[in-house]
């Protein structure tokens, strides 16, 4: 008997994402930050296998293709050296066979092809070039079987995420489609509902969020799509990926965290806690939401958050939870009394994380503009 597909799997119950690969390779050396494009599926195949692995073992119902920004058009642009000695197509094979053999040491684990925005839409090239390097990017998976589904992710223009998912289409795997987007809607004033209406009316079969806000923003948001979907009797089902990082100030910024001076390279004191990812699993959840993940800074110990929260719903618990319990509860063994009093939800439930830099604001006023 064959795994089930996404979409019998979220018509169960919810489904889990995996998290940060650009962010999280970069901090082990792995990414360069600036291009941040995927070459490490060629350069260091191993780095990228291991944490396939994490998220796996941390609870990830499907691991994603490390073929973020492999367009082609983005190899090329600003000066980056790697389109000289690499092409969409090198990148998209060796991440597909990357997943391919870290998903087989898995239980029922499913693939995403992943394809992302593409510099040909910001440059006004039109529909056909941009559309050129969508087939660039969906070509490789289409030809996969062991690819169980699309995901369009980070898009900045919902004409742009119709594009791409008419191009998807082609390739006869449900499609995902998710957007950085916040309550203000789209870099083209295209309002958050109405983006969610046409990415659904193109086709995607799951719709959502994805980079650039936090879990609260993120949550406004996806209220905002799930009431314009329902409005025009539509229902996909929805998905979230939210930041790993606490960044209220910058809601209503159409580029979110990228307006902060901290970005992207000091960012770890805005930092999640596991416990904040629970909470946010269960608001999402009721919801409605059912395929949860998370973006840049979420590690794997967010993903097994996320699935230890919703085990109940799920049936089971992660791999990872074999050496973690709830709510501090592993703390019941330490040899210091002062940590054994820690050992429960209401100490973790109620703590207020100090941030331990006493001249620091708690938000940040200067914004980049």
């Amino acid at each position: 008997m064959g795994k089930k597909c996404l979409l019998e799997r979220l018509a169960e119950g919810p489904v889990i994402g995996d998290g940060s690969y650009v962010f999280t390779l970069e901090k082990r050396g792995y990414v360069k930050g600036g291009p941040w494009t995927p070459e490490a599926t060629i350069e260091n195949p191993e780095g990228v296998k291991q944490l396939h692995r994490e998220f796996m073992w941390a609870g990830a119902d499907v691991l994603q293709a490390f073929t973020f920004y492999s367009t082609d058009d983005k190899l090329h642009l600003a000066g980056n050296l790697e389109g000289e000695s690499v092409t969409c197509h090198d990148q998209n094979e060796a991440a597909c066979k990357i997943v391919q053999e870290v998903a087989a040491e898995g239980d029922d684990v499913l693939i995403c092809g992943g394809c992302s925005p593409t510099p040909s839409y910001m440059e006004g090239k039109g529909k056909e070039v941009v559309q050129q390097e969508f087939k660039k990017q969906v070509e490789v998976f289409a030809h996969r079987k062991e690819v169980d589904f699309l995901l369009c992710e980070f898009m900045g223009h919902v004409e742009e995420c119709e594009w791409a998912i008419e191009t998807m289409k082609a390739a006869g795997k449900p499609i995902a489609c998710t957007m950085r987007v916040g309550p203000k809607g789209d870099q083209n004033g295209v309002p958050t509902g109405e983006c969610a209406v046409r990415m659904a009316k193109a086709g995607a079969d799951v719709v959502g969020i994805n980079c650039l806000y936090d879990t609260n923003t993120s949550l406004k948001t996806i209220k905002i799509m799930k009431t314009a979907l329902d409005e025009a009797g539509l229902s996909p089902y929805l998905m979230i990926q939210p930041l790993g990082y606490h960044c209220p100030e910058v809601e209503d910024m159409l580029e979110g965290y990228f307006h902060l001076p901290e970005a992207p390279f000091a960012m770890e004191p805005r930092l999640l806690t596991r416990f904040d990812v629970q909470k946010f699993a269960r608001a999402a959840y009721e919801l409605g939401v059912r395929y949860l993940g998370g973006c840049c800074g979420f590690e794997p110990y967010h993903i097994r958050a996320l699935a230890e929260e919703l085990a109940p719903e799920r049936g089971r618990l992660p791999k990872a939870s074999a050496k973690h319990e709830p709510w501090g509860g592993a703390l019941k063994g330490s040899m210091f009394e002062f940590m054994r009093k820690r050992a429960g939800r209401e100490h973790w439930e109620n703590l207020k994380p100090a941030l331990g830099r006493p001249d620091h604001p708690v938000l940040q006023n200067r914004l980049d503009e």
